[in-house]
């Protein structure tokens, strides 16, 4: 189990799409904020090692375990850095940061891709994950 803070975690990528210049200048690199899950869908999220899951839309997020299946509901709020997306409340007094990142993921417990990483911070134990959204689905591998 992996260890850190919340606060660099969630600053990194929320500083990550700020600018207080929007021409940054000769010899800068410009990024522009991540934009590749609109505001308006729903990011569903699973791990495992511990099982974890849950989905996020508009300002609410559900976490669920095995042995929370209906999962607990708490209000978050959403930002985009410049290559992800933070989802980020409080859960049962505890904070919850999520991290969601372009890149290919496999749970490595079934036959399905996800188009994207997730990283979870839960007070300050980190669960690696996978997510996606409607228009983004995952994919089942075919098996020769």
């Amino acid at each position: 189990m992996i260890k850190i803070t919340s606060i660099p975690l969630c600053a990194a990528l929320a500083l990550a799409g700020c600018s207080g210049n929007d021409d940054p200048g000769p010899g800068s690199l410009q990024s522009s904020t991540f934009d590749g899950i609109a505001d308006t869908e729903v990011v569903h999220y699973t791990g495992t090692e511990p099982f974890w899951g849950g989905a996020a839309g508009g300002r609410m997020a559900t976490y669920t375990t095995p042995e929370n299946p209906d999962g607990a509901e708490f209000p978050v709020e959403r930002f985009a850095g410049n290559n992800g997306l933070g989802i980020s409340g409080t859960m049962d007094g505890v904070g919850f940061d999520l991290t969601i990142t372009p890149g290919e993921c496999s749970d490595a417990m079934s036959d399905r891709s996800y188009p994207f990483t997730a990283t979870l911070l839960i007070g300050n134990e980190q669960r690696q994950g996978c997510a996606w959204t409607d228009s983004q689905p995952f994919t089942e591998l075919e098996i020769p």
